[in-house]
């Protein structure tokens, strides 16, 4: 299902924030199955992150039915452009449900500008185009992901291959990482509270179970 495509530039305002802002409840609501495409320059820094995701039926269409205000049983332009308004105010406090991590420490994340709305074979999908804050050069270990810190939303990546780098250098290796929970939770028994197995609501621990694209590099990459 390669769902790559060319980037473009009242009451479901409300129901869509709260489906992307509301508190965890132990198990995901929200499903999409989703892309991620690292992009690294001719200087061997990561210049942006281009992001595909597509939603289950359910919530795609809940979403028709509450921003299809002229009620067409589709959507249009502005219907899908005050889509991807909500949804990008709504994700700003997540960081966009973007995981960059260099050496284990975490890489500040331009917020995107804007995100794009579709809806095509009665999904939605949403795409959008990030950047680092700060030239990240291909060197050491670096990890990419998305994952949902309430656990509300569900995003996976159905193949290895929908996590993609565009220019990866030859002196780096590339390697899709599916964390076991049992193992994930077993390996990080010490830091994982009691408060995060009745809430792990907003725990940056919640990462550990997140699938990410492992980049190791050498220095001179």
């Amino acid at each position: 299902m390669p769902i790559r495509r060319n980037f473009t530039f009242g009451t479901g305002t409300t129901l869509l924030a709260l489906l992307f802002a509301v508190p965890a409840l132990a198990h995901p609501h929200v499903f999409a199955e989703a892309r991620l495409d690292v992009n690294v320059d001719d200087a061997g820094n990561v210049s942006s992150l281009h992001h595909v995701w597509r939603f289950d039926d359910l919530f795609s269409s809940t979403v028709l039915v509450e921003f299809d205000k002229n009620q067409d049983l589709a959507l249009d332009q502005a219907e899908l452009e005050e889509v991807a308004s909500v949804v990008h105010g709504s994700l700003a406090d997540f960081n966009y449900f973007q995981l960059v991590t260099r050496d284990g420490k975490d890489v500040p994340m331009q917020a995107p500008d804007r995100l794009v709305a579709d809806f095509v074979d009665n999904q939605l999908i949403i795409l959008f185009e990030s950047a680092p804050e700060a030239p990240l050069p291909l060197s050491g270990e670096i990890h990419f992901g998305v994952y949902d810190p309430t656990f509300y939303t569900a995003i996976d990546f159905v193949e290895d291959s929908y996590m993609t780098v565009n220019n990866l250098p030859a002196g780096c290796t590339r390697s899709v990482i599916r964390p076991d929970p049992d193992e994930a939770i077993a390996q990080n028994q010490q830091t994982l509270t009691e408060a995060f197995f009745n809430d792990p609501t907003g725990n940056d621990m919640s990462q550990i179970f997140a699938t990410r694209l492992e980049l190791i590099c050498s220095k001179d990459s």
